[in-house]
């Protein structure tokens, strides 16, 4: 049997993490019915029920990424392989994600690869149909509606970037995608639904999970208090493993799903101080201030710049604000990489 350490982690060579397994095992079964019988019933019913399975599965590859359900990282991604999400190559969505964790640059539009901020400059020289384009992205709905052509389309054309420069990771990544999607190809050609109805499932996944990504971050001077938590126990909730109280997965990315809201609890007050209030009582809430109306501007709030300004004039590179590390101040930012899960 597992020993766990006072907030939730694994130890011992034999643990098994038997909720996330179970939770797979269904979320495959949910998937296969959507694609067949259900869509045989009611295409309707079908895309919806495939969607949700989608939404969950990348749930899942994001537990697996984080060493979960098994202590063999070989394991995980094997129990992940099939490419229900089709865009989105597992070891690419891996690299990325966990550069994300680094916190110190989070939300910065260089440094971090989930980051839905522009460089004020960046933003500055935008033609204004594409500056209205990316403010309507920044409503929950235009996140919702637009996101996934946006961030997908955005998404691509960095990896065809590292494809085309001889990234041999990216290379590999994406081979291996390769394998992954024929498999759910040989399950979609003879199966009711084909590829039109999972096309719209798949962007119905995405939606959904724009919803998890929505605000997960903030602009802040302190890295500690750019993490939100939501505290949502709905059907949300599950959907995205209780990624709500992200500031508790940031902390300890090695607790399993299942055991964030006990962690949560057991140091509510801990967890609030640190990320200095950013929460919200439930996704109802969010849906209800921000559905219409932008939480964040664009243009990154604190990086040099605002966006109303005109091109920097000083010759000299101005000193890297106190927010983020700025690795990569060399590489051409996107204003939403977030075309993974």
């Amino acid at each position: 049997m597992a020993v766990l350490d006072p907030v939730g982690r694994r130890r011992g060579a034999d643990a098994v993490e038997w909720p996330t397994l179970a939770l797979l095992a269904a979320t495959y079964g949910l998937w296969a019915l959507g694609t067949t019988v259900l869509y045989t019933l009611s295409p309707i019913l079908g895309i919806a029920v495939t969607a949700l399975a989608i939404t969950q599965f990348c749930s899942l590859q994001h537990e697996a990424l984080h060493g979960h359900p098994f202590r063999s990282a070989w394991l995980n991604e094997a129990l992940v392989f099939p490419a229900l999400f089709p865009t989105v190559p597992y070891g690419r969505f891996r690299a990325t994600h966990l550069a994300h964790h680094h916190d110190p640059s989070l939300t910065d539009p260089y440094d971090d690869p989930e980051s839905n901020y522009l460089d004020p400059r960046v933003w500055a020289g935008l033609a204004p149909w594409k500056q209205a384009l990316f403010s309507a992205n920044n409503t929950l709905l235009g996140r919702m509606l637009i996101g996934p052509i946006l961030g997908t389309a955005l998404w691509l054309r960095g990896e065809a970037r590292l494809i085309r420069s001889g990234q041999r990771a990216v290379w590999r990544d994406w081979g291996l995608h390769l394998g992954g999607l024929a498999l759910v190809a040989l399950w979609l050609i003879p199966a009711p639904m084909g590829w039109i109805g999972y096309g719209f499932a798949v962007y119905a996944a995405a939606a959904l999970l724009k919803i998890r990504t929505f605000l997960e971050h903030r602009a802040h001077e302190a890295a500690r208090a750019r993490t939100v938590i939501i505290e949502d126990r709905g059907p949300l909730a599950l959907l995205f493993l209780n990624n709500n109280l992200h500031v508790v997965h940031h902390m300890h990315p090695q607790v399993p799903w299942y055991r964030l809201p006990s962690v949560y609890a057991a140091s509510r007050d801990h967890y609030l101080r640190r990320n200095e209030g950013y929460a919200y009582d439930s996704y109802a809430q969010i849906f209800a201030r921000y559905f219409l109306r932008a939480k964040d501007p664009v243009p990154h709030p604190l990086m040099p710049l605002g966006p109303e300004s005109a091109a920097p004039e000083p010759a000299a590179p101005e000193p890297a604000p106190p927010y983020a590390m700025r690795r990569n101040t060399g590489a051409v930012p996107e204003l939403s990489k977030n075309g993974t899960p």
